[in-house]
């Protein structure tokens, strides 16, 4: 499996049985949209930084709520959840995506902000190995609130997603809170290739991208 960063929340996850493009942006962010290419598309939600899907490919399979879902081999499972602290009120309904590809498990979190988890949810999460979730606070969960989100999934491997980063017009708080908070040492690179069998067995560890 690779693992492409595009900012905000936006990565590619590619297996050999499929691509998947997660919450791609518009360009009004002050970021560069990817171009996509995908075989799947996952919105988390219909804000305008996550759900620029008009340029999709007609065979894109592109999901937008919570459900089942199955392409190729891979699994994938919506799981509702809400954007703020007052049950969607304020900013709507969120989903959280299940990803199971080459025997390995990866959740995003899309933009969860309703601070603590509620009902089943960890339940319904289940087992994770790669966990993607925002840390930039204002929109979403703050830094503390996702280091609470970690310790209740204990995923293997820590993602960030949705904080601020160069030429972001969002205003967010920067990853380092999260870094200090979380009291890992981050690994930084471009791509993150990975394996079921290179999975960390014993220490969680943390992943930064450059970008």
């Amino acid at each position: 499996m690779i693992i492409t960063w595009f900012g905000h929340s936006c990565f590619r996850i590619e297996s050999k049985e499929i691509s998947i493009l997660t919450d791609p942006f518009s360009k009004d962010i002050g970021l560069k949209p990817p171009r996509i290419k995908d075989d799947i598309v996952l919105v988390s939600h219909k804000h305008y930084d996550h759900n620029n899907v008009e340029d999709a490919p007609p065979q894109a399979m592109v999901i937008d709520g919570p459900g089942e879902y199955e392409k190729r081999g891979v699994y994938i499972r919506g799981i509702l959840s809400y954007h703020d602290k007052e049950q969607g009120k304020e900013r709507g309904l969120n989903t959280i995506y299940i990803i199971k590809a080459e025997d390995i498990v990866v959740c995003h979190m899309g933009d969860f902000g309703q601070g603590a988890f509620e009902n089943n949810q960890v339940d319904d999460i289940g087992d994770v190995d790669i966990l993607m979730l925002p840390v930039g606070g204002t929109y979403t969960i703050d830094y503390k609130e996702a280091v609470e989100v970690v310790g209740k999934v204990e995923p293997k491997i820590v993602i960030p997603m949705h904080y601020k980063i160069k030429d972001l017009k969002i205003d967010i708080d920067g990853p380092d809170k999260f870094v200090k908070e979380l009291g890992l040492t981050p690994e930084k690179m471009d791509k993150y290739k990975i394996a079921k069998k290179n999975l960390p067995t014993e220490e969680m560890k943390l992943v930064l991208f450059n970008i």
